[in-house]
């Protein structure tokens, strides 16, 4: 750090040393430089990221409740027999809305969010990157998921599967407007999807704190930053696969059209190229939780940090050759397939590497058993299940034989629950004393995750059975006589169990956030720095910007500058350092709070909408979305001056 702190002391700009804690004046003048204007207008203005990130987590949570009341009527019409709760056009929207609902706006979106709130606190930053890009990428999120829900209350919401096979989604098997609203969906979730991992990487790269080199950041950190780039990779593909679905259904080309010399299989090499991914970028969030999580309750490092990094890596870059692994049942060569197998095989070695990093953490620590490490704890159980019977469908003549049943359907509910969610729930329980200030009650965390555990196999393990004893997936109904009347309500009675853990969830957040008792900045003693702030922690993040010797900040001592001076307090300045040793390289100062993402998301939403009923709505629609760009970006008076002055200081 001294050859850093030398550095810094040459530039003519930002000056280090160790100091006092910012006064009282200070910290109030960062308060009312960095929070979001008041009002209702100000609600529409904000863009810092702890607003945004709260907006983004109890938004995917809205339409996980969604999702869940639709798996509810799901199970309502199967636990018997000929089921008559709805009919088979309702049915086949209720599975395609709960599968969209669940993949596209949930389990994505929220991780996404827990990084756009975390993220820059656990790096030291005063903000997070283009924060008005953040706030535009949360209202088309927000706008593409009311516009689904709005064609489903309307009896267009889409009925071809959350996967939207053609040639069932093309113009010939799907008349009217339900697969160009899920196409059009597609669209929404992926800019917005893209632009927060470009925010998210830019971040990381670019605004951690002086001293954080890259072998010193968090294994959270890590995994979002591994998330990010699987995203910029894997969504172009999806939002190529679904605007040439649009094409051929308004305009009338043949990309799916094999009598025109297109290919069906197009669409399933395009969407599982993006679609086998997505269930990594859903489930390495959930391994960078447990490597927050498991640390602090196991009071020690964590073991194998180096090795935990690369396999995340790992399996980031395997990930991209599994895709054929969904194909298995179409006519491609047997040669092909056997590698695609190979692949489903090789991606569990770096899993189980971190696997053993987190058992070795555990055995040699001092376990603090409280909520959020137990649900940690129920992932090994439910994950090695759900990947043992990912091996299974990995192996072609087993998958053939298990294809489109209820198998599948509980293998990827245990890897993508047991993966990602059970995690999700125990990062809840642990950063919601750092962004409410409150405690959730330890009591009600322990009865949510029991049942939620019991209530998940209850559910899903029936399914192994059904799938084994021939019962199709995407059936609104079953006759009597075919065996699978008993695990069907097994089913339906896990599926009320979950749904009462649901309940509890919610009533305790609610009176944890109004009655929850004071959490104190860093109630579990973890070691990483969004515990060296408050709870909440304000507007800017940190009264004065952290310098960082190791891994657990918070839990050293190290000798060394301890904080960033220079920094204005009247304007949104914060520190850009270097990629690899995050030395101090300039200062930059943010945009203010402003209308124009929310604008211009409400104008992007008109030209998306508009496009689904005429391609001229592309045209006339870029010309609202051209203005309010040009109005984001025009530049404020006061914003020049500042500049100004930046370039002539010494």
């Amino acid at each position: 750090m001294s050859a850093d702190v030398d550095a810094a002391r040459r530039d003519p700009v930002l000056t280090r040393r160790n100091r006092v804690p910012p006064d009282a004046d200070e910290c109030a003048a960062l308060e009312a430089t960095w929070r979001d204007p008041p009002g209702v207008l100000g609600w529409f203005c904000a863009v810092n990221q702890k607003s945004i990130g709260r907006r983004f987590i109890v938004t995917a949570f809205a339409f996980f409740a969604a999702g869940g009341l639709l798996a509810a009527a799901m199970r309502l019409q199967l636990a018997r027999p000929h089921g008559q709760v709805m009919g088979p056009d309702m049915y086949d929207q209720v599975f395609t809305m709960h599968g969209t609902t669940m993949m596209f706006l949930f389990a994505v979106p929220v991780m996404q969010a827990m990084a756009t709130y975390l993220v820059p606190l656990m790096v030291g930053a005063r903000s997070i990157a283009f924060p008005r890009l953040n706030a535009y990428a949360y209202w088309v999120y927000l706008f593409g998921g009311l516009m689904l829900f709005v064609a489903f209350a309307l009896d267009v919401g889409p009925d071809a599967g959350w996967f939207s096979y053609v040639p069932l989604a093309g113009p010939d098997y799907g008349p009217g407007k339900r697969s160009d609203i899920w196409a059009q969906l597609i669209t929404f979730t992926e800019v917005s999807g893209l632009l927060a991992a470009v925010v998210v990487v830019t971040t990381v790269f670019k605004l951690r704190a002086p001293g954080m080199t890259l072998n010193r950041m968090p294994l959270f950190v890590w995994g979002m930053l591994v998330t990010a780039f699987m995203i910029m990779f894997a969504m172009p593909a999806v939002v190529f696969a679904s605007t040439a679905l649009l094409l051929d259904r308004l305009v009338g080309t043949h990309f799916y059209n094999p009598a025109e010399g297109g290919d069906v299989l197009l669409w399933q090499h395009l969407f599982w190229f993006f679609g086998h991914p997505e269930v990594y970028f859903i489930f390495i969030p959930g391994l960078a939780f447990i490597s927050a999580i498991i640390p602090t309750f196991a009071r020690r490092s964590i073991f194998g940090y180096s090795a935990i990094v690369l396999s995340l890596i790992a399996t980031g870059f395997l990930s991209f050759g599994l895709w054929v692994h969904h194909m298995f049942a179409t006519n491609l060569p047997e040669v092909g397939k056997g590698f695609f197998t190979a692949m489903s095989l090789m991606i569990a070695v770096p899993s189980a590497v971190q696997i053993f990093c987190w058992l070795a953490t555990l055995w040699t620590g001092k376990l603090n058993l409280k909520t959020p490490l137990l649900f940690v704890l129920a992932f090994f159980f439910v994950l090695v299940l759900g990947g043992l019977t990912g091996l299974m469908v990995g192996m072609v003549p087993l998958d053939l034989q298990l294809h489109d049943t209820y198998f599948v359907v509980a293998h990827l509910h245990y890897v993508l629950i047991g993966g990602a969610v059970f995690p999700l729930f125990g990062a809840i329980h642990y950063w919601f004393p750092k962004i409410t200030g409150r405690m959730m009650s330890e009591r009600l965390g322990r009865w949510t995750f029991w049942l939620f555990l019991i209530g998940f196999n209850t559910a899903f393990f029936p399914m192994h059975l059904l799938g084994l004893w021939g019962m199709p997936r995407r059936v609104y109904t079953y006759p009597a006589g075919m065996g699978w009347d008993g695990m069907n309500l097994l089913a339906s009675l896990g599926a009320a169990t979950i749904a009462v853990s649901m309940l509890l969830f919610v009533v305790n957040l609610w009176r944890s956030i109004r009655h929850g008792a004071v959490a104190g900045d860093n109630p579990w003693g973890a070691g990483t720095l969004e515990w060296a702030t408050s709870s909440p922690p304000p507007a800017a993040n940190f009264d004065a910007l952290p310098v960082v010797h190791g891994r657990e900040p918070v839990w050293e001592d190290a000798p060394g500058p301890k904080q960033v001076s220079g920094l204005a307090v009247h304007q949104r300045e914060v520190l850009v350092t270097t990629v690899l040793d995050a030395r101090p390289d300039h200062r930059v100062v943010f945009p203010s709070p402003s209308p124009w993402p929310f604008l211009s998301a409400v104008a992007t939403t008109v030209m998306f909408v508009g496009s689904i009923f005429t391609p001229w709505a592309v045209v006339w629609g870029s010309v609202p979305i051209g203005i309010a760009l040009t109005l984001w970006f025009w530049p404020r008076r006061e914003d020049t001056v500042h500049e100004m002055a930046l370039e002539r200081s010494p």
